[in-house]
């Protein structure tokens, strides 16, 4: 179902369990290898795939060296850095997740994490007020009205006292009156894919649950801002009748937390336990498009319609060696589910296999004081 090769991004034709994704800033630019299966794509269109996977792979990179501190941030980042990959969920609404405690902010569409960026929230004495806020108004070229005609570009407004996310200084610590600064190349892209209206939270561990404080591959919140109920019942489990079959899907397979999340219009409409059979493991990620091509074989998640494509990108990181065919003996979930897994799938739907988590573990509790 699921296929990983050790090497540069490789392309050819995959019956395989869909996954999200995750995004970098700049990055050296791998080369992809020859495979005579792969589907073609426009010949426009490589040169950006490969600048796309260039930055998931150093993104993972990062993520890899974070993840063994259960406390730290999800992403390690100096102030002013951010990682951004857009691509990896194309559609869908878009919410943010601002972690006050890690100071950092996680950005999300169709529910899979498209950004990260270091912050700068309010000092002491002008705290940054946490809770759900909506975007109310939007300008590339703002001044504050409460400071001296300060610049606040690609401003975001989420109060109308003026609290806001915009681009400024970010010396690795609250240091604002109370916005939330952002470096100024990452205000521009979040700018560019959000809308008025569109969901805000400002969390902390001391107000919000573990999975708002500390967010990770999947939003902890739908677009409406209502919790994600992801990791609640270790069946599979489908929700009916919530979204539309026009809004795009994405998929998360999360071998850390050995759960498969299915996303719709931004919600969660769907999970399952994943099984890992053998010795299989991974320490890097897998994408996967789905073409809109049929060979003429049986699929492995629905024997009853044909096989699709699919475009697969492995990183070079990658240390399991495989065929898809082998692997899809590795990774199964059960029989009903991937017959309905796979009849929702649609030309365009992404997916990310990834070792790393859909949903954090609870950081451990601080020591005591004495």
């Amino acid at each position: 179902m699921i296929g990983i090769n050790n090497g540069w991004p490789q392309a050819g034709n995959v019956d395989a369990m869909p996954a999200a994704s995750f995004t970098v800033y700049s990055m050296s630019r791998p080369r992809p290898m020859p495979c005579c299966d792969a589907e073609p794509a426009p010949q426009r269109a490589r040169p950006r795939i490969i600048a796309w996977l260039g930055a998931l792979a150093c993104l993972f990179a990062a993520l890899s060296g974070a993840a063994a501190d259960p406390a730290a941030p999800l992403v390690a980042l100096k102030p002013g850095q951010f990682r951004w990959f857009p691509e990896a969920s194309p559609n869908g609404p878009v919410v943010a997740v601002v972690s006050l405690d890690e100071q950092r902010v996680y950005v999300y569409r169709n529910g899979v994490a498209i950004g990260v960026s270091t912050i700068s929230s309010g000092r002491r004495g002008h705290e940054t007020p946490e809770g759900t806020f909506t975007i109310l108004q939007k300008a590339k070229f703002h001044k504050s009205d409460l400071y001296d005609d300060a610049p606040m570009p690609y401003m975001q407004r989420l109060t109308w006292d003026g609290v806001a996310m915009h681009a400024g200084s970010l010396p690795g610590y609250p240091a604002s009156h109370g916005c939330i600064r952002l470096p100024a190349a990452f205000a521009s892209k979040l700018f560019d894919v959000t809308r008025r209206g569109e969901t805000i939270i400002v969390a902390s561990a001391k107000t919000s649950a573990a999975p708002v404080a500390r967010p990770a591959y999947l939003a902890p919140v739908a677009p409406s801002g209502t919790p994600m109920a992801a990791g609640v019942r270790a069946d599979a489990w489908w929700r009916e009748g919530t979204s539309s079959a026009r809004d795009p899907l994405s998929i998360l397979v999360a071998l850390r937390d050995r759960r498969v999340y299915v996303l719709r219009g931004g919600e969660l409409i769907a999970e399952s336990p994943l099984e890992i059979v053998g010795d299989f493991s991974s320490n890097g990620s897998l994408v996967l498009i789905a073409g809109a091509q049929f060979d003429d074989v049986p699929s492995r998640l629905d024997p009853l319609w044909p096989r699709r494509r699919w475009s697969a990108y492995a990183f070079d990181y990658v240390s399991t060696t495989a065929s898809l065919d082998e692997l899809s003996g590795h990774l199964r979930v059960p029989a009903d589910f991937a017959r309905r897994l796979y009849a929702e799938i649609d030309t365009g739907t992404t997916v990310l296999v990834t070792n790393l988590p859909g949903i954090r573990a609870p950081a451990p509790p601080a020591p005591p004081q004495p």
